[in-house]
């Protein structure tokens, strides 16, 4: 299985088949900024203008059934915190944000726990019987510390989740072929995987492609997950579609990971 692609209202965004929530990988399409922010860039500090910000929400919303207010995010620092998300997170999406975090979970139904991504992976996770929910950013740094297995436990220990319970989808992220890395990230992988690094580096000369896709399953599996999904698009190979940090030198917008209880 891989994700499926969605068009509602005109904007496009990505769906997995396990994950028995309202959810969305978005892409660039159907908002209406410009230049290198076109389309739909949901990131509000990258220089774009913020009323065609607003209106991406806005869009996004429309086409996914939910209020810009129901939206949750963070302050994304490439760590391992785990925020555990009440109703009273919802309606600061446009506002100053204290919170520092790479991964939220919550049980309040109607929370829509949104995480940004440009090349790093997102990961959502679903307990379809506590019904809880999670959003990782994973780049490489929350990757080889191992952020993915953290919120799992964090489920577990918050909210009484079984691993056997909660599915978990990859959306679009940075692909082996186009990750290219120094030996120090290599030997990251190495200590955080062990014997299992073998599946997912490749070494070229003094650089090693990494495939952090395959990091993060592999640690979703560790963690007792069964039911995962990986996405197959590489956001460097289709970058007209997503946004990629690599691709563009950090001249870009994001797109995110979403995912809400449904009520």
């Amino acid at each position: 299985m891989t994700l499926c692609e969605n068009n509602v209202s005109n904007t496009t965004f990505m769906t997995s088949p396990n994950i028995a929530t309202t959810h969305a990988f978005t892409t660039k399409f159907g908002g209406v900024s410009s230049g290198i922010y076109e389309s739909l860039n949901l990131a509000q500090r990258s220089g774009d203008d913020i009323g065609n910000v607003r209106e991406n929400y806005s869009r996004l919303c429309c086409a996914l059934g939910i209020s810009t207010g129901d939206i949750v995010c963070s302050n994304q620092v490439h760590g391992t915190h785990v925020r555990v998300v009440t109703p009273d997170d919802c309606g600061r999406l446009f506002k100053s944000n204290p919170h520092n975090a790479d991964a939220l979970i919550t049980d309040t139904p109607g929370a829509a726990l949104m995480v940004f991504v440009a090349d790093c992976v997102p990961i959502l996770l679903f307990d379809t019987k506590k019904h809880v929910a999670g959003a990782v950013h994973a780049g490489w740094r929350g990757t080889v510390a191992n952020i993915a297995g953290i919120t799992v436990s964090k489920m577990i220990s918050e909210f009484g989740c079984s691993p056997s319970d909660i599915s978990a989808a990859l959306g679009p992220c940075i692909a082996k072929c186009c990750f290219e890395a120094d030996a120090d990230v290599a030997e990251a992988v190495k200590e955080a995987l062990n014997e299992d690094s073998e599946l997912c580096l490749s070494q070229n000369g003094d650089k090693y492609n990494i495939d952090l896709k395959e990091v993060n399953r592999i640690l979703l599996r560790n963690a007792g997950l069964e039911n995962i999904v990986v996405s197959d698009e590489c956001t460097s190979c289709r970058s007209d579609k997503y946004w990629s940090h690599r691709k563009t030198q950090g001249q870009r917008g994001s797109q995110a990971a979403i995912i809400i209880i449904d009520s």
